[in-house]
């Protein structure tokens, strides 16, 4: 039996950390913030979830429901940067009558976010 398919110690071990390693770097690059996001939106109003959230909030006010046009949404709260989200009127009652909308934010700082209400 030939000794070609077999790593040496010092290979495996190196193969081994490696491999650890990339796990752990997986793992960082998609962890959301998880934390306090903040105290809960005022009534009435409506919160979207942010994907890969990293200090984002999108929430649209209980008057803002009710507009005729299209709104824009500051997302930056707690993160570094900003991002906007635009709703038009017809996804505004959408989402006051508790219907799906899922939306992209603005790209900044090179990327951007799904935001989904309901």
């Amino acid at each position: 039996m030939s000794n070609d398919h077999f790593l040496s110690r010092r290979a495996f071990t190196v193969e081994s950390a490696l491999a650890i390693l990339a796990t752990a770097t997986i793992t960082i690059a998609g962890c959301d913030d998880g934390g306090d996001l903040g105290p809960s939106p005022p009534a009435g109003a409506r919160e979207g979830v942010v994907s890969e959230n990293h200090g984002h909030r999108a929430i649209v006010e209980a008057a803002q429901l009710n507009a005729n046009s299209t709104i824009t949404i500051d997302m930056r709260f707690r993160a570094t940067h900003n991002h906007t989200l635009m709703l038009t009127a017809l996804e505004l009652a959408s989402i006051s009558e508790n219907g799906r909308v899922v939306k992209t934010s603005s790209t900044d700082d090179g990327h951007s976010h799904a935001v989904t209400f309901n």
